[in-house]
C-alpha cells in the first residue's frame, strides 16, 4: 500500500485517492508526502499496518492507515493519532489558529462499526441534539473493505479505489486501467514491486504472518 500510495513518483495515485474520499469541491491538486512516525514492535505488527501521511495544498494534514487485523483498539488509537497530528503542527508559543484541518483515514480488512451497513463512514465534531457541526478541524473515516457491496458502481472513484484494495486482478480494476491514468500508474506499480525480489519477500513475510494469525484464532475456537 505504502509503495504505491505514498509514491513520491505517482502522486496523481494519493490525490485521486483522496479526493474520492474526501469528496469536495475543491480538489486536491498537490500533496507533500511526510515521513510516518508509527514503529511497529513485532514482525506481524509491521505488515499488519501500514500508513502514509501527507500535507495537501489546502493544508490539510492528513494520516491514511491500513489494518489488516482487527487489533480491537482502533477509536483510540485513531484518536491518539489524530491528537498527535493536530498537536505537533504548532511550535512553542505559537498561535492556535495556525492550526490547520486533520483527518485520519482508517482503511480497514475487516468489518469493524457493528452498526452501519456503508462502506465507508466519515465522523466529525457535531452537537449531539441539534446535530450542528462544531468544527471540520477533525474528521475520521473508515473504510471497511469487507463491506463493499459485490457490483458496486465503479464510476464512483471511492468505489473504484476499494475494489483496487480489495482484488487489483479484478475485471472491474482492469477495465479501469484502459480509462484512467492513475488506476494504471498504481497497477504497473504492483507489477513492478512484485517482480522485486526484496519486496516480493517482504509480501510473502505479511502473507505468512497474517495466516499465522488466522490459525492460531481457529484453533482458539476449537
Amino acid at each position: 500500500f505504502k509503495k504505491i500510495f505514498g509514491n513520491e513518483k505517482h502522486p496523481n495515485i494519493l490525490i485521486s485517492f483522496l479526493n474520492a474520499v474526501l469528496k469536495s469541491d475543491d480538489k486536491i491538486k498537490t500533496i507533500k508526502l511526510m515521513e510516518t512516525d508509527i514503529n511497529p514492535e513485532s514482525i506481524e505488527d509491521k505488515f499488519s499496518r501500514l500508513d502514509v501521511k501527507a500535507i495537501t495544498d489546502r493544508g490539510e494534514h492528513i494520516n491514511i492507515e491500513i489494518q489488516l487485523k482487527n487489533e480491537y483498539n482502533m477509536i483510540k488509537r485513531t484518536l491518539f493519532y489524530w491528537s498527535r497530528m493536530y498537536s505537533t503542527q504548532l511550535n512553542k508559543g505559537e498561535n492556535y489558529n495556525l492550526l490547520s484541518r486533520t483527518i485520519c483515514i482508517n482503511i480497514l480488512n475487516f468489518k469493524f462499526l457493528k452498526d452501519v451497513d456503508n462502506f465507508h463512514s466519515c465522523f466529525r465534531l457535531k452537537e449531539v441534539e441539534s446535530n450542528i457541526e462544531l468544527t471540520d478541524d477533525e474528521e475520521i473515516h473508515f473504510i471497511e473493505i469487507p463491506k463493499l457491496p459485490k457490483n458496486a458502481d465503479v464510476t464512483d472513484m471511492l468505489v473504484a479505489w476499494a475494489s483496487f484494495l480489495k482484488d487489483p486482478e479484478s475485471e472491474e480494476v482492469r477495465s479501469l486501467e484502459f480509462n484512467m491514468t492513475e488506476f494504471k500508474e498504481a497497477k504497473d506499480e504492483l507489477i513492478r514491486l512484485s517482480q522485486n525480489d526484496k519486496e516480493r519477500i517482504l509480501y510473502e513475510m505479511r502473507e505468512k504472518a497474517n495466516k499465522d494469525r488466522r490459525n492460531r484464532k481457529s484453533k482458539i475456537k476449537i
